[in-house]
């Protein structure tokens, strides 16, 4: 079994761990779901069986069938760190690196060490100046829920309270109430102009209409 493995499947075995040990790194650093070990596990596992389909699959079957698994089943891992919360949704960037992490370790395991290389720096180019960019043009809004929790006898107000945070949103939408007795609780995806943030918060604070709030 073992002599159809070469010296130069060690080396792409080697590769594959450091593509993925730079790529799962950066996610480490952002202290993300899947960080070092699972990016560097994802890479040189997707190469071994890119391997495994070139030299075994070959001659049993067709050689691409069992690398084409690794792109369905990549898919399932990726939607395991995808989390939506009202507006806003987190882990699509690590959910991306771990589909370009298989992606690369597949490109080794091929033989095509050059082009794996490139997508490598590609993908470390655009996470590293897409963050630049969003932080010096696209940082002044953030997604927000807000909960506010009213008297019963001030639910005919909700709408001039609504009225009231449009001031200092960008954009509000209600999305739930909830009676209680004696209250209600309305929520709110909110999207607030980060430097109106703390103007938002007092003004919430001197709402006497609001009983408390949570965002």
């Amino acid at each position: 079994m073992f002599e159809i493995f070469d010296i130069n499947d060690v080396y792409k075995a080697l590769m594959a761990l450091a593509a993925g040990a730079i790529l799962g790194m950066e996610r480490e650093l952002k202290d993300k779901a899947a960080g070092l070990k699972t990016i560097s596990v994802i890479c040189i596992g997707s190469c071994l069986f890119t391997i495994l389909s070139m030299k075994i699959g070959s001659q049993y079957a067709d050689a691409g069938r069992i690398a084409s698994y690794v792109v369905s089943g990549i898919g399932f891992l990726g939607a395991g760190v995808i989390f939506k919360d009202g507006f806003t949704v987190s882990g699509l960037t690590t959910a991306s690196v771990i589909w370009i992490a298989s992606a690369i370790g597949m490109a080794i395991g091929f033989g095509h060490v050059y082009a794996a290389l490139i997508f490598l720096m590609a993908c470390l180019l655009i996470i590293y100046t897409g963050r630049l960019i969003n932080a010096k043009f696209l940082s002044d809004k953030a997604n927000k829920v807000l909960k506010i929790v009213l008297a019963e006898n001030n639910a005919h107000l909700k709408q001039d309270i609504i009225r009231a945070l449009k001031l200092y949103l960008h954009r509000v939408d209600q999305v739930k109430l909830e009676s209680y007795p004696e209250k209600i609780v309305v929520t709110f995806n909110i999207i607030v102009i980060t430097k109106r943030m703390n103007e938002l918060e007092q003004f919430l604070i001197n709402e006497k209409r609001i009983e408390s709030f949570e965002i």
